[in-house]
Order: structure tokens, then sequence, then C-alpha cells
């Protein structure tokens, strides 16, 4: 059975039941399956069965024996490995796009036809300003990528509602139990920008973070050379002492105006005229006193090493080939199953690529089927 789901992810089918019709036409591959071809072939009902009742961890297992064994054949390293998350939609009709019901995406009215999908919103590219998403129910399969190969070393499958960040540290950790990440260079989209990743990478497995800044909605004020603020007036505002809250130190800058008793502000601004003893306009400068802020963003350094997280979403593409990009089972541990089935089966395809020392790209199921 696992070997037939491997080849259902290989020919890249979406469906079970194109599985069992390509099986059925084909007795020589079910023969290599495992499948006794002068009997019948177990019906449609024990193939959906057993990828719905199947242990996950037996795969979870599998697979990362094939890391291992990818390790030993110098195909994957630990020095650079990228974060991400790609959405995998389920097979509701609330994600019918030429459904018109209305509150289809509403997480008081969840489908009944999937108890474990999760209401998720999609963006259409990590830019800052992207205004473009869509929502969708169903779920996130969160991949930890060697960024030199492009294959995948550890991988979870969760609800679309769970954040990408809040699982970086069970991938991590769960990656380190079998295979050492110290000294690794992790890289991750802006959003994975979360102190505490910064803090477990550089302090439990003494790596680098190559992780895009998240702006967070914060202005970025006209400033001297020196580093003083700029007010709405056009004036240098002037240092007025430092304070700290929540985990991070801030220098204050104030009015040159503030304590002047015959200085007018030429904005005529609204805190000017409050009728207070310290007048004027305020403005505060988060200090980098921490690995996160540290991180010279704008260094060749630091965006010739980021430029390899773009590794992470070629596998992606190559995932979502495999028919993964929307699921046609109706609960979660099929998903699951189905999503680790489909990372095993590009593993074996780079391995046997490898093995064979024929002059084709491990990364291409269509070379392997050529030379096959």
């Amino acid at each position: 059975m696992i070997c037939a789901f491997i080849v259902m992810k290989c020919e890249g089918f979406a469906q079970i039941s194109d599985l069992y019709d390509y099986l059925s036409n084909n007795l020589i591959i079910a023969h290599y399956c495992g499948f006794d071809i002068a009997k019948e072939l177990p019906s449609y009902a024990k193939f959906t069965r057993f990828i719905r009742e199947f242990d996950n961890d037996i795969l979870q297992s599998v697979m990362q024996s094939l890391v291992l064994n990818a390790v030993d054949l110098s195909l994957i390293d630990t020095s650079f490995i990228a974060l991400d998350a790609t959405p995998v939609k389920a097979n509701v009709s609330n994600n019918n796009p030429k459904s018109f019901r209305k509150n289809k995406f509403s997480k008081d009215e969840p489908p009944k036809s999937d108890k474990d999908c999760k209401l998720g919103v999609q963006t259409a590219s990590n830019q800052h300003n992207e205004k473009k998403y869509e929502f969708y129910w169903g779920y996130k399969n969160h991949i930890l990528v060697d960024c030199i190969s492009g294959l995948p070393i550890c991988e979870i499958t969760t609800g679309a509602n769970v954040s990408d960040s809040t699982v970086t540290l069970d991938i991590l950790n769960k990656t380190n139990s079998f295979l050492s990440l110290q000294e690794c260079s992790f890289l991750a989209d802006k959003a994975y920008d979360v102190k505490y990743i910064y803090n477990a990478v550089k302090n439990d497995y003494n790596g680098d973070c190559f992780i895009a800044l998240n702006a967070r909605n914060t202005k970025s004020p006209k400033k001297l050379p020196v580093g003083n603020p700029i007010c709405e007036a056009g004036l240098a505002m002037h240092k007025d002492g430092k304070f700290s809250d929540s985990g991070r130190t801030r220098q204050k800058f104030c009015c040159p105006f503030k304590r002047s008793k015959t200085g007018e502000c030429p904005c005529n601004h609204k805190c000017w005229n409050n009728g207070k003893k310290n007048r004027g306009c305020t403005k505060y400068i988060t200090i980098p006193d921490d690995y996160r802020l540290s991180i010279d963003r704008t260094s060749i350094a630091f965006k010739s090493v980021y430029a390899l997280r773009t590794e992470a979403e070629r596998y992606n593409s190559r995932f979502k080939q495999a028919g993964c990009e929307r699921v046609y089972v109706r609960n979660g541990n099929s998903v699951k199953n189905l999503n680790t089935i489909a990372h095993i089966s590009l593993l074996s395809i780079a391995i046997t690529a490898v093995v064979t020392k024929k002059n084709i790209s491990y990364r291409s199921v269509k070379s392997i089927k050529r030379f096959a």
C-alpha cells in the first residue's frame, strides 16, 4: 500500500480513484508495488481506509531514514536550511470559487464534511504591502528544506489557522533529534520574524539567522546622519532619556522647544498648545540591543545568503505538482499521510538519481521516468 501511494505521488495524482484506475490498467506497476496480480486488487475502500487509519509516525520514521541516507550520500547538508509553509486546501464546497453561499468563510460555520480542516488565509506574495489575499479551509504543510540540494529534511502538517512561526521550534527540535543542526544558517521570510526564534537558533544551535524583517506597521521617520529624527516642522529633535518596556530599550526624542517659554512651533503641532509645561511632539526609536535588531539586512553578506531561500519556494512548487495543492480526502490523518508520502517520493527520486549515477536531475520526476 505504501509503495502504491508513492506511485500516486510520483505520477502526480490528486485523487485515490486515479491511483486505483492506474494500477488496474498497469498490472506490472501493481506487481512491483507488491500486490498479487493473480488475484483481484484491493478495493477502493481499502485504499481509503489504509490512508485514513495508518500511523503517521511510521511514515515519519521512513522519511527520516531516507534523509539520513541522503546525508550519507552527501546529498543533504544542514549548513543552510530554510523553513516555509505551503497551504493545502481541503475537499469542501466552501473552497469552490463558484459557490455563492453566504458566510462560507465564517469561523462560526465550519464545513461539516471535513471537521479537521481550519480556516486560513493565503497571500499572493511575501511583500510587506501585499493586499491580495484569499481565505480557504484546509491545512498547512510546514517544510524544512536544505537550501543547497533543495530537498526536504523534516515536515509537519497542521491546520490552516496555525501561525507559521509557532511551529518553528517544534520542527527544529524534531530535526535535531535525528540530524544535528549545530552551527546552521536558518533562513525564513518575514512570517518567522519573531524574537524567540532568533534566540533559539543562536543559543540552542549556535547558528545564524537570515530572516526578513517584518515592519509591523512601523514608520521610518526622517533622520539626521547622527541619528536624531526630524519633526514635522523640519527641526532636529533632542534626546530625552531612555526607558525599557516589553523587553526592549527605546530612546526618546523631544521637541527642541520643549521647555521654552518664548519659542513657537512652526507647524503649530497639536501637542504644542496643550497647556502643559513640557510641550511639543515626541518620537521613539528602538535601540538595537538584541540579536534580531543587530542584524544588518542591507549588507551584501545577508542578501547573498538570504537569496538561497528561493530553493524552499522551488521545492514547494514540486510538492504541489505531486498533487498536494488540494486534497480529496476528508480527515486530518489522511492529509498528514499523503503529505508525508509526497516528501518520501521526492526523496526517493533524488536518491535513485544519485545511486544510479546517471546524468539526470535528482529534482526532476520526468527525468527518472524517462530513464526507467
